[in-house]
């Protein structure tokens, strides 16, 4: 049977609606300004015309390095903390992967685009509930409420988790609006490994009896 343009219109719109409200009512997780940067290039992206496909690729990976960093200065501070072995292997996971994702995507950056990843582009993208709350938005992490936190591998989990949701909300767009194979391995990677990561503290949250 042949696609219905009018259908398929259809459901692009409602899909796109579900997933504005999904990431409004979730603003208290994850910051909504950088996804709905995000989104909006996604939609960009979607004429298939090589500038918004390179305007997508940029923008992801302008906020994408900021929101890895927030990751890593939580994951050196769980290296400190954490009183559980799964909590400080995994934050030596986050902290060697998304540092290397971090690399490659500054060398993408350069290739593709001729200039440097500007350092004022991470304003969208906070650390999650913590970052919200503290105000504190982009590569300045504020670690103070994390470090302060009486059980510190629960507040950890519970920091942590929202933030891979944001992280691989942004991917699955990547994913869907890039053209380039490296930006959609890289989509897939932070989607499998991160997805993985929720599912594991998850576990953890309630083994540990939180």
């Amino acid at each position: 049977m042949k696609n219905n343009p009018l259908v398929i219109g259809i459901i692009g719109a409602i899909i796109g609606g579900v997933l504005v409200w999904f990431l409004l009512v979730n603003s208290s997780n994850s910051n909504v300004g950088g996804m709905m940067g995000i989104r909006q290039t996604y939609n960009q992206g979607q004429q298939n015309t090589p500038t918004a496909m390179g305007n997508l690729d940029s923008h992801f990976i302008e906020q994408m390095i900021p929101h890895h960093e927030g990751a890593i200065a939580m994951a050196k501070l769980a290296q400190q903390k954490a009183t559980r072995p799964e909590i400080k292997t995994l934050a030596n996971n986050v902290i060697t992967s998304q540092s290397q994702e971090i690399v490659q995507m500054k060398k993408w950056y350069k290739d593709w685009f001729g200039v440097e990843v500007p350092e004022n582009a991470n304003a969208g993208i906070g650390m999650g509930r913590g970052m919200m709350r503290g105000g504190m938005m982009g590569n300045a992490t504020d670690t103070g409420a994390l470090q302060e936190a009486d059980n510190f591998d629960k507040a950890f989990i519970e920091e942590m988790i929202p933030h891979h949701q944001t992280a691989i909300m942004m991917a699955n767009m990547l994913a869907a609006g890039t053209s380039r194979p490296e930006m959609k391995k890289l989509a897939q990677d932070i989607i499998d490994a991160q997805t993985k990561e929720i599912n594991e503290m998850r576990r953890w949250y309630q083994n540990w009896g939180y």
